[in-house]
């Protein structure tokens, strides 16, 4: 029998009978959801795995793991707490970059491998640490005043790379010699950085890119000076931090971004011409595999306009490889993919209607299109050059589970791999030989397992089987399995929903719609959902139904079936919603009467919307962190799906919940971070302001300090306890 790696298992006596969730169990650490390691990787020589996993005390401080596949020994390479202790002071760029890859958690947060698989990197306290395999000790490769961030390995291992202060530096490991590629850096030029909206919204987090064979690295050069700056108030229990930030708001200047390639040795500086446009997005960098040619994502400010370009430092000359074009928008993606051994590489599109994959020539002349069908491809995992075969994980067989599957490099039969009815989120080794799958249900929480290419399973990482020792163990009993199920509106559109339903309906039931409903995202998915999957079976034990459907305008079912909120966002997800409510009506356990609705961030947006356009569904509502009016959000986001305002102003209006607010008749409870830097607390203030100048009584639970996630234990105790008596004093479940 292999042996099992669970990790922070809470010890349970067998004795204790069944029973249900409290909010305060919720939170108990270790997390009832179960301790799984973070951030698995299959090292580049495939022999070991990595991973990042919370101390039994404290699951918020983490350390450095490994699993080696050979002997099947799992041990703690660094204890973050042996190496750096103490109160991390954070540089506010790295707080807010940390906030926008949704790093939560102090220790080693993150990690790299060196391409050869010998050594590792990871950044500590504002400082790096460099490990050989075989060493005793990791060495310290910074110790500054300064704060670096964007820490990276060069690809054969030589240097590390880091910003500081705005400027992009490299430092010889075996010397210890520092270069600075950029030196003029500060005020509002920025080298090597992502700027906001690409951070938050693009994906993108890094501004500069080492060619493989370390000759040369591109960066960008992002000037700041024509974002406005804004000035909003942070507002702490004991203090109030006015904070100017430079914010591009939907419909003013973005940053201008320019890009250069600098040679390592001569120090020789090449800026690419990208055109007399300079208010575009500059929105992937990318080399190839030559170290002749780096490719860069053009975007139009639009967002209808999307091309690969391809810059050769040997000709000086550059080429448009892909256009790509939407008249609503075209998403981003991260699945470009160069073979080194064919000279080709892999591309997703959305041109026929769904993500799928394509095979190009470096020239940019198509060669095939190799996976096609009503349903869509979620990420590009692997490929295998060697055997012609393609790795991915999409939605072939449910939109609802992601899988992965195989495919000839030139096409043909897809084949699944995995084989449990569950969603799988996938980690290849380098050489595609092997992988880490972290998988789950709706009802299970996260399993991690190894496998080989193929499928078969080589051992488990965590087998976090809910067993009598698991923490889970005790509220098997009373756990309620949700129902999955499709509607059909009356224009034809099929919506997927989720429901859980009480154990005893022999009377009326009140119902609890949770929602977001935005773009880029899924609700109801066969997937664990951590603590908000465990606060539904707490308001299902107290008696609710609880409902959640994707209306259109959200992910993975293609491109029509999100297009339709293109500038009248606020409006098709509504009409989606309300359907949703029609068939709760038609239940005979539901009481039409009591149906609630709540939703965070955009989910905030909805349930405004929900209960100021249709209060005769809608009797009770808790709106978190939410938009209210779209010309106060961010440049890319907000006009990918309204346009701009300049040329739009109509449309914006008719999105923003103001010109509804008169409508409210039901009871709304509205909640926010009072230090929120992404949806800002601006949002809220001025529908305050709005409902009491409209004399209309609302509730407010704002969170001093807390930023758009609002995060912390006894913060989450007390959000889900206000949330839930807000829903029992006006909704008054059946007990």
């Amino acid at each position: 029998m292999k042996k099992a790696l669970v990790f922070g298992a809470l010890m349970l006596s067998t004795a204790i009978q069944a029973q249900t969730l409290t909010i305060e169990r919720i939170f108990e650490s270790p997390s009832l959801d179960g301790n799984a390691p973070r951030n698995l990787k299959v090292s580049p020589d495939g022999e070991r795995v990595t991973f990042l996993k919370g101390k039994q005390t404290d699951y918020e401080r983490l350390d450095l793991w490994e699993y080696h596949i050979q002997s099947g020994e799992t041990r703690m390479l660094f204890n973050s707490d042996d190496l750096h202790s103490g109160e991390e002071n954070l540089s506010d760029e790295e707080k807010a970059r940390r906030e926008r890859m949704r790093l939560s958690g102090s220790g080693i947060v993150s990690y790299e491998w060196s391409d050869d698989g010998k050594s590792l990197l990871f950044p500590l306290g504002g400082d790096v640490y460099y490990y050989q395999l075989g060493d005793k000790d990791a060495q310290q490769l910074l110790d500054t005043e300064a704060f670096e961030t964007d820490i990276k390995l060069s690809p054969k291992g030589n240097y590390i790379s880091f910003v500081r202060d705005q400027n992009v530096i490299i430092k010889h490991i075996a010397s210890g010699k520092e270069t600075a590629i950029t030196e003029d850096g500060g005020g509002n030029i920025k080298y090597g950085m992502a700027e906001f909206v690409a951070q938050e919204e693009m994906g993108r987090m890094t501004g500069y890119w080492w060619a493989p064979d370390e000759s040369h690295i591109a960066f960008t050069r992002v000037d700041e000076s024509p974002v406005d700056i804004i000035t909003r108030s942070e507002i702490y229990a004991d203090k109030i931090d006015t904070i100017e930030q430079k914010y591009p708001k939907a419909g003013t200047d973005n940053v201008e971004v320019t890009l250069a390639i600098q040679n390592i040795t001569t120090g020789k500086r090449t800026w690419v011409d990208m055109g007399e446009e300079k208010d575009i997005y500059f929105a992937r960098g990318n080399w190839m595999p030559d170290s002749d040619t780096f490719t860069y994502q053009w975007q139009s400010r639009n967002q209808q306009q999307l091309e690969l370009r391809a810059y050769s430092l040997a000709s000086g000359k550059q080429q448009v490889l892909i256009k790509e074009g939407s008249p609503t928008w075209v998403n981003l993606h991260d699945d470009l993919t160069f073979l080194a051994d064919t000279n080709q590489f892999i591309w997703a599109s959305e041109r026929d209607g769904f993500k799928h994959l394509y095979l190009y020539n470096n020239d940019g002349s198509l060669v095939t299109q190799i996976t096609d069908g009503d349903w869509v491809v979620d990420e590009l995992e692997a490929v295998d050059t060697k055997a012609g075969v393609v790795y991915f994980t999409g939605r072939k067989d449910t939109p609802l589970e992601s899988h992965l599957y195989q495919v000839g490099l030139k096409g043909g039969d897809v084949k699944r791999i995995t084989e449990r009815d569950a969603f799988h989120e996938i980690t290849f080794s380098r050489d595609a030989s092997i992988y880490i799958d972290r998988f789950s249900t709706i009802n299970t929480p996260f399993q991690v397992s190894l496998h080989n290419a193929s499928g078969e399973q080589i051992t488990w990482l965590e087998e976090n089987n809910v067993d009598k020792d698991h923490p889970l163990f005790p509220y098997m009993d009373s756990w309620t399995k949700p129902e999955f199920g499709t509607i059909t509106t009356e224009d034809g559109a099929d919506l997927k929903y989720r429901m859980y339903k009480p154990a005893n309906l022999k009377k009326k039931h009140p119902a609890i719609v949770f929602l977001y409903g935005g773009p880029h995202a899924q609700v109801v998915q066969n997937k664990w959902y951590g603590n908000r999957g465990l606060l539904m079976q707490y308001w299902v034990d107290q008696g609710y139904v609880v409902f959640s459907l994707d209306n259109r305008g959200s992910n993975y079912r293609g491109k029509a079936f999100e297009d339709p909120i293109y500038k009248q966002m606020g409006s098709i997800e509504v009409d989606d919603q309300v359907e949703g409510v029609k068939f709760l009506r038609t239940l005979p356990y539901v009481d039409a009467q009591r149906i609630g609705v709540h939703g965070h961030s955009y989910g905030g947006y909805m349930t405004l919307m929900a209960m100021f356009q249709a209060p005769e569904y809608f009797k009770a509502g808790v709106s978190g962190a939410p938009v209210t009016d779209w010309r106060l959000y961010d440049t890319h986001y907000t006009e990918r799906y309204m346009g701009n305002p300049k040329t739009d102003d109509a449309a914006y209006t008719k999105s923003s919940v103001f010109p509804y607010a008169k409508d409210l008749k039901g009871p709304l409870l509205i909640y926010h971070g009072m230090a929120d830097d992404n949806v800002l607390f601006t949002h809220s203030t001025m529908l305050y302001k709005h409902l009491q100048d409209l004399a209309i009584p609302f509730e407010t639970t704002d969170y001093p300090g807390k930023k758009h996630s609002i995060r912390g234990k006894q913060t989450g105790i007390h959000l889900y306890k206000t949330i839930t008596n807000f829903f029992n004093r006006n909704l008054h479940p059946a007990q």
